[in-house]
C-alpha cells in the first residue's frame, strides 16, 4: 500500500513540474495540483511530521518554480492548519480510518476540507508572490481564479478515483 502512495506522489509531482508549471491562463492562474499529496496524507501522523513533510514538499516546489520560499511557507501553513481543521470537520468515527478522502468521510466535510485548505494555500501563495498591496485587485482576482481551478481539479480527481 505504501509503494502505491509513493508512486502516486511521484506522478503528481512530475505532472506538476512538467505540465502544470508550464500552464498559465493569461497570467491569471496556474494549477497547483501538488497540494493534493498534502491533502490526502494520513491523518494519524504527528503534527511535527505533517509540518516536516509540508516543508519538504514546499522546498521541492520552490526549487522547480524558482520561487524563493513562497511554496514552502504556503505548504507549512497548510499543514499547520490541517489537523485542527480535520478535528473540526470530521467526526470521530470517520477519523478512525486514518485517512481523509471522498470515500472515508462525509461528502460535505470533504468538500469543506478541500475548499478551506486550497483557499488558504492559494491565498498565501498569491499574497507572497505579489509581495505588495499595489495591485491588490489583480492579486485577489488571481487568488479566486486559481483557487476555483485547483478546487475543481482536486475534487474532480477524487470523484474519478472514487469510481
Amino acid at each position: 500500500m505504501q509503494i502505491k502512495v509513493v508512486i502516486q506522489w511521484i506522478v503528481v509531482f512530475l505532472l506538476q513540474i512538467f505540465l502544470f508549471n508550464n500552464l498559465q491562463f493569461y497570467g491569471l492562474c496556474q494549477p497547483q495540483v501538488y497540494i493534493l499529496c498534502l491533502l490526502m496524507m494520513p491523518i494519524v501522523l504527528p503534527r511535527w511530521a505533517d509540518m516536516l513533510i509540508g516543508f519538504g514538499v514546499g522546498i521541492l516546489m520552490d526549487m522547480f518554480c524558482n520561487s524563493i520560499g513562497v511554496h514552502t511557507v504556503a505548504c507549512v501553513f497548510l499543514m499547520y492548519v490541517r489537523q485542527p481543521l480535520i478535528a473540526a470537520l470530521v467526526q470521530e468515527h470517520e477519523r478512525l480510518t486514518g485517512e481523509i478522502s471522498w470515500l472515508t468521510v462525509s461528502h460535505e466535510a470533504f468538500i469543506k476540507y478541500v475548499v478551506v485548505l486550497v483557499c488558504l494555500h492559494q491565498l498565501t501563495v498569491s499574497m507572497l508572490a505579489a509581495w505588495s498591496f499595489n495591485h491588490l485587485g489583480m492579486t485577489l482576482l488571481q487568488f479566486v481564479i486559481s483557487a476555483a481551478l485547483n478546487i475543481g481539479l482536486i475534487l474532480g480527481y477524487n470523484l474519478i478515483r472514487r469510481q
